[in-house]
């Protein structure tokens, strides 16, 4: 059984009950992540993995409750009732739960083990260590595999004693040590054991695809998961934040690190599909892809943060990504740099009855001229770190700037990939002006080829005059989501974050009062209003939040935003994490999680609030 959650606006721990799973699925909100650079498992709080794409992030799923009768999960739990706390252990991605019971308490610490030679060795292998810590408590577990999201047959066998699940050239085997005797039944393999105080027991799940699977000694599942857990501190000591928010941004660190897929660089949007917007809506998407939406927030966060080897990383990952497509720019690609992710649905009853449930995402094909700005800024912050760019990367760079010239004037799908006819969205209109911005800036400083330096200021200037003839309303006094719109749209205020006017322009200001006004309930803020194609409701837009908190400092707000910003930061899980949604209601996590967007803009919020907070008491 499941535990209740701390204070849905408060993110902090209550004294929890044991309550049962609704329809057997928890609560997104008492879903914690673990992750070894390649792929990504969500623990709930009844200590189940509900979530695991093995052997990568995007790979179909052995674990997958978006079906709680038919996905499969990796249970894990005492087999009385129960209440639970649990953390990550300090500097890490390594979960612990503790257990307590009416006959003692256990703790169980949970990873993904990382390898000697930086992640890349072709194993993967789910480590579940149980500790005695009062007392003697019953405890059972069951494995129930679901290879390629259920649609393939899985077999069981025996290897040197060791039950082993296969299906084609794909093997997991479930090593057991002082944690009972494990039997299989069908399609699943469990097991049930008592642990006194000062014992110990461990479950290990290693995992390959088509290679032999290795079966580990129980010493070198210790030894492995000691090594984890210094590699997360190790990585964590040199990173750079001091200030006010430091345990909320390195957790957000964290949680992006574990989105990074560490063969390519790429940061993925989230580990999981198709986690409803709506609870029985059809708003469930999948994000196990990276966006070039998040590369300038991406970028940025790891140069503040003093990530160095990632920023390079996913840099260069997005160039060959985008090269294969050039000059167009694609809304998303996979983690390996393809662009091809074709969408279609399972047969699924989909989390609480959400459906459809979704793998690959039909947005890949949709105009968003607001991913050109990103990319330029991107290219930008890489450029003046670096002092350089490659020649045929600066090449590349002022044709998307000649492409935008010659695009901008068209309607698109918008940085919410909405579902509806395009129109002229303020947000796509202001990135293309920041896209000609920083060409402009790029040629001046001899970094790309200036030739067509003109035509970009020429540009600049039309995109302007657009923006604040035709996207900017009188009546209401504010920029407005779209041209010759009255409704808002909290994605314009990533014009007052990029720079599209100073922080004094009236009419951002306006805009910033206006969003503030018309989108904001409390902390949360929605991400607009008006039709986008797809029915149903929604929640409060996280990242929204944190954007408006920062737009709110850039606009001498500093004590609102700085308000705002203690606010949200509660609004975190009782581990720290963000899903893409939250009901402003009853504090329940909604959309995939963890949500890069979120932290990414937990991140920018809390450096830029520290700034203005900094230069105010100067």
């Amino acid at each position: 059984m499941a535990t209740v959650k701390g204070s849905p606006h408060t993110g902090r721990r209550s004294s929890p009950a044991a309550v049962p799973r609704a329809g057997g699925y928890a609560p997104l909100r008492d879903y914690a992540v673990i992750g070894d650079g390649r792929t990504a498992a969500l623990v709930a709080r009844d200590g189940s993995v509900d979530w695991l794409g093995l052997p990568d992030l995007d790979s179909p799923a052995v674990f997958a409750a978006l079906d709680a009768a038919r996905g499969g999960r990796f249970t894990l739990e005492p087999s009385g009732p129960y209440r639970t706390e649990r953390r990550y252990l300090p500097s890490t991605n390594v979960l612990e739960t503790t257990f307590v019971t009416g006959r003692g308490t256990v703790r169980v610490t949970d990873a993904l083990s990382l390898h000697d030679d930086a992640v890349l060795t072709p194993m993967r292998e789910l480590l579940r260590r149980v500790d005695g810590l009062s007392e003697t408590v019953p405890m059972r577990w069951s494995v129930q595999p679901r290879f390629g999201y259920g649609t393939r047959r899985t077999r069981f066998t025996r290897r040197a004693s060791v039950p082993v699940a296969t299906a084609g050239r794909d093997a997991l085997g479930i090593c057991v040590w002082d944690a009972g005797n494990p039997q299989c039944d069908r399609d699943v393999i469990s097991g049930h054991f008592e642990l006194a105080q000062g014992r110990r027991a461990m479950i290990v799940m290693p995992f390959a695809d088509q290679e032999p699977l290795v079966l580990p000694s129980r010493s070198e599942c210790e030894a492995r998961l000691d090594n984890t857990c210094a590699a997360w501190r190790s990585w964590a000591h040199d990173r750079l934040y001091t200030g006010r928010w430091h345990q909320a941004v390195m957790r957000s660190l964290l949680a992006l690190k574990l989105l990074v897929y560490a063969p390519s660089g790429a940061v993925a949007a989230a580990v999981t599909t198709s986690l409803p917007e709506e609870i029985e809506g059809e708003r469930n998407w999948d994000y196990r892809f990276s966006w070039a939406r998040d590369s300038a927030f991406a970028l940025a966060a790891f140069l503040q943060l003093g990530c160095p080897a990632e920023a390079h990383a996913y840099f260069w990952w997005l160039m060959h990504a985008s090269q294969l497509t050039h000059p167009d720019l694609h809304v998303l690609y996979r983690l390996d740099g393809g662009h091809r992710t074709p969408e279609r649905t399972l047969p699924w009853e989909g989390c609480l009855g959400s459906r459809p449930v979704r793998i690959g995402n039909a947005a890949v094909g949709q105009i968003q001229l607001d991913t050109y700005g990103e990319l330029l800024q991107t290219a930008w912050l890489y450029a003046r770190t670096a002092g350089h760019l490659d020649a045929d990367v600066a090449r590349r760079v002022a044709e998307l700037a000649d492409l935008v010239c010659a695009t901008w004037q068209q309607p698109d799908s918008g940085i919410w990939e909405v579902r509806s006819q395009p129109v002229h969205f303020t947000q796509s209109k202001m990135m293309c002006w920041v896209a000609l911005d920083r060409a402009v800036d790029l040629a001046e400083r001899r970094l790309i080829p200036d030739r067509h330096a003109a035509r970009w200021r020429a540009g600049r200037r039309a995109v302007r005059e657009f923006i604040d003839s035709r996207c900017f309303s009188r009546p209401h006094g504010c920029y407005m989501r779209s041209a010759e719109s009255t409704d808002v749209d909290a994605a314009v205020l990533l014009g007052l974050l990029y720079g599209y006017g100073d922080a004094g322009d009236p009419r951002l200001r306006a805009t910033v009062d206006a969003i503030d006004r018309r989108l904001r309930h409390g902390p949360y803020v929605m991400r607009y209003a008006g039709h986008d194609g797809v029915s149903g409701t929604e929640g409060a837009f996280v990242a929204c939040s944190f954007w408006l908190a920062e737009a709110l400092a850039r606009t001498g707000r500093v004590e609102d935003a700085t308000r705002m910003m203690d606010d949200l930061v509660g609004l975190a899980n009782d581990v720290g994490l963000y899903s893409e949604e939250i009901d402003p209601a009853t504090g329940a996590f909604l959309g995939n999680l963890p949500q890069a967007l979120s932290h990414l803009a937990l991140i920018s919020a809390a450096c830029a609030i520290g700034a203005a907070r900094t230069e105010t008491n100067a």
